[in-house]
């Protein structure tokens, strides 16, 4: 398949740029998955398509305020840091600009001395090892002065950092939220587990490579980026209980679904596992775990739109898409969803 093939058209004021309030009153396209039959609805009907013996999968990282502002100490000169990779101890791969800026061995401060940082060296692709130096704990410090890394089409500034984050987001570390997340509150995640429906979590650590474009013609071609997931003992045995008893698997996101088939496809079972994936989902994968999927709608030619239409179906999504756009469905990261079941 091309990556062309997976382009559609998108307005641009369809592109949401903040997030709608509550987070459950977004809108949702419900489709049949065997049929791609569509259904228009709210995030807050969900309930109404899960059945007790079912179980949903979320992804508890949470994204770190990634973002933060600096001065060069020899000059002044302001530049910006965004935290990609946590390497060891507090040292850091970013992105900085400008880069010309930051030479091995500059020293930069933020926040008047609260952070202090210096450059290690250059990564072949242009990032920057960094070290930092801090008076006490590193993230509380990062949470003081960080911003969050939102997505580059978002262009409204955040008014509340934590509506980019999950409800039940536990484990720092990434730099983009799983949004197909976002639109759960804790009221609609009770209503769920009273219904007889079971919550596992998983964690993948979200990287900037989600938003990097598949830059070559023939999809089957691309590299994707690595991510670090865990899928805990107690989530494995969640699912093959579900499994076992003739309950539905659902994942919510892409990286859920992500990890999943990457345990799957490594351990050649559900089990407790650990690790990094650069598992690349398309056209023609055969998924052994995933029964349903909660998700936002994705760029177009984007690996996240090749993913949901390995599990939906092509036709199915394609269709999807344009009747989103034609009803006006909000898109990407603060938009609307759809649950694939």
């Amino acid at each position: 398949m091309k990556t062309a093939d997976f382009y559609y058209e998108l307005p641009e004021e369809l592109i949401a740029q903040t997030p709608v309030e509550p987070r459950d009153s977004s809108r949702m396209l419900v489709m049949n998955k065997l049929t791609g039959e569509l259904e228009h609805r709210h995030f807050y009907d969900i309930i109404d398509y899960l059945n007790k013996g079912d179980c949903l999968i979320l992804n508890d990282s949470r994204v770190l305020p990634a973002r933060i502002y600096g001065i060069k100490e020899e000059t002044g000169a302001n530049v910006e840091f965004l935290l990609l990779r946590h390497m060891e101890s507090k040292r850091w791969e970013t992105l900085v600009k400008p880069g010309k800026k930051a030479k091995p061995g500059t020293r930069f401060v933020f926040g008047d001395g609260l952070m202090r940082c210096t450059v290690a060296d250059v990564t072949e692709e242009g990032n920057r090892i960094v070290d930092f130096e801090c008076n006490g704990n590193f993230y509380e410090a990062l949470d003081k002065l960080g911003q969050m890394p939102l997505p580059p089409y978002i262009h409204e500034k955040l008014k509340d950092q934590e509506r980019y984050q999950t409800v039940y987001s536990r484990e720092t570390g990434s730099a983009a939220a799983p949004t197909a997340g976002l639109h759960f509150t804790k009221e609609l995640l009770a209503r769920i587990k009273e219904k007889g429906i079971k919550i596992g979590f998983v964690t993948l650590h979200v990287g900037l490579g989600t938003f990097r474009p598949v830059k070559v013609d023939d999809v089957t071609k691309h590299h994707m980026h690595s991510e670090h997931y865990e899928l805990p003992q107690v989530t494995a045995d969640l699912i093959n209980e579900t499994k076992k008893n003739g309950g539905r698997v659902i994942s919510v996101g892409t990286t859920s679904c992500r990890t999943l088939e990457t345990v799957a496809k490594k351990e050649g079972k559900i089990c407790s596992s650990e690790g990094w994936t650069d598992i690349f989902i398309y056209p023609g994968f055969e998924f052994e775990v995933l029964d349903g999927l909660i998700t936002n709608f994705h760029l177009p030619e984007s690996t996240l739109v090749m993913l949901v239409s390995a599990f939906a179906g092509y036709d199915n999504i394609m269709n999807a898409y344009k009747t989103a756009v034609e009803e006006k469905y909000r898109f990407f990261s603060f938009g609307d969803c759809m649950a694939i079941l």
